[in-house]
């Protein structure tokens, strides 16, 4: 009894270095990769006005990055996932519609940066410009909970329970850093 209580706490210890292991070499590539996608959501919050979004420039440099960062998070998703043949191919088009929805929120996020930092830069953040950034800020954070809602059974339907799990820990991993990074570049109100 006593030999397979140590064997199970000894394949429960492998288990978990197996995860820290895994956990340590995702934190890796974030890191990798996070600063990138930080930058090209700061630049292109800072650097370019509305209007300039309007334009139709597909070899823009900002496209380009935006286009690789795109690419270097799937591939990061790719080797976490451990995704079979068959569940690849039914993951990746919800993953694609889901992206999608992000994207929307993400070009908010960037309009919402660009407003207070318009302000910001001003020295023009008065008590009614507070209110609507705080309303756009809520209102983004309620519609991000609820696109992530819509698409859980859809992740159901074509993943096991622990994989849709592992998803959306790494969806979640990777918008939390790319939000403290954020964070980090925008200064108080004053």
């Amino acid at each position: 009894m006593n030999a397979n209580i140590g064997k199970e706490l000894a394949a429960r210890e492998m288990a978990v270095e197996t995860g820290r292991k895994t956990f340590q070499g995702m934190a890796r590539k974030l890191r990798g990769i996070l600063p990138v996608m930080a930058a090209g959501l700061i630049a292109f919050a800072v650097a370019f006005p509305a209007p300039a979004w309007t334009q139709d420039k597909p070899t823009d440099n900002m496209q380009i990055l935006l286009d690789k960062i795109k690419a270097d998070k799937k591939l990061l998703v790719a080797k976490n996932m451990d995704l079979t043949e068959s569940e690849a191919k039914a993951f990746w088009p919800v993953y694609e519609q889901y992206q999608q929805q992000l994207a929307n929120f993400n070009q908010r996020i960037v309009k919402l940066i660009e407003s207070y930092a318009a302000a910001y830069r001003a020295n023009s953040i008065t008590d009614e410009a507070a209110k609507k950034l705080i309303g756009e800020f809520v209102a983004i954070e309620r519609g991000e909970a609820a696109v992530k809602e819509f698409f859980v059974p859809k992740l159901r339907q074509v993943l096991p329970p622990k994989k849709v799990a592992r998803y959306l820990q790494i969806e979640n991993k990777i918008r939390a850093a790319l939000k403290y990074e954020l964070a980090g570049e925008i200064p108080l109100v004053q």
